[in-house]
């Protein structure tokens, strides 16, 4: 691995935890717990390794759909996860952000957000975002709804409006575009995911499922990506 060829910001669809608690015939909610220390884990070495921005996909609009038991301890989880990883990413120089609608979450899970953003804000090393409540297509409407109330309320005209206009409301203002979106179980889709920000990222499809997922996987995705030539559309 060329450390000198990192990609700034990588994005992973962390998918498999269901099917990785099935395969061990443990509850679905341990899948989850498993994967949920799967990301730390792989937090903590991006940061060690010197990536920027990590976005993990961890509940999709979508996922509301489950049973309301998974659901249920998802939420739960997502509440337990934050409260005692927001104090070890803290120790980490690691600052968390929660991209998604999270007006739909608890109010007890809305404050324990809060309070691990605001802890970890400061913090200048890895930026992990940990997609929650968060839709591709439910992203661009809430962009499309904010800049249309810009132009009723007279703050920009429809001629002013451009590319950065879009990105300056969607949920990843103000950081690069992933460079490169890693997805776990061999699934062969993007489900929705950033899916402004990944028009020239490069994907790759990996067979083993996420609670599986090592640091030497991040390091192959990592090879696999300084092999391929970038041309953002050029020739």
């Amino acid at each position: 691995m060329n450390n000198e060829k990192l990609p700034k910001h990588i994005a992973i669809i962390m998918d498999g935890n269901r099917r990785w608690a099935r395969a061990k015939k443990i509850p679905i909610k341990i899948g989850h717990k498993t994967g949920a220390d799967t990301l730390e884990k792989i937090a903590k070495y991006a940061n060690k390794i010197g990536i920027q921005y990590l976005t993990a996909y961890a509940f999709s609009t979508e996922n509301w759909n489950r049973s309301e038991e998974e659901v249920t301890a998802l939420m739960l989880l997502l509440q337990t996860y934050i409260d005692d990883f927001s104090k070890r990413a803290d120790l980490e120089n690691i600052k968390i952000n929660v991209i998604g609608d999270l007006s739909r979450l608890s109010e007890k899970v809305q404050k324990s957000i809060e309070k691990c953003v605001n802890r970890t804000i400061d913090n200048t090393g890895l930026i992990l975002n940990i997609a929650f409540n968060y839709g591709g297509r439910d992203e661009l409407v809430k962009v499309t709804k904010e800049i249309a109330s810009d132009v009723k309320n007279g703050n920009i005209s429809p001629d002013a409006i451009t590319e950065e206009t879009i990105e300056r409301h969607l949920y990843t203002a103000g950081m690069p575009n992933p460079d490169l979106m890693i997805r776990t179980s061999g699934e062969i889709r993007t489900s929705g995911f950033l899916m402004w920000q990944m028009v020239y990222t490069e994907f790759l499809f990996m067979d083993k499922l996420w609670p599986d997922f090592e640091e030497a996987d991040l390091d192959f995705a990592i090879q696999e990506y300084q092999k391929r030539n970038r041309k953002f559309g050029a020739k």
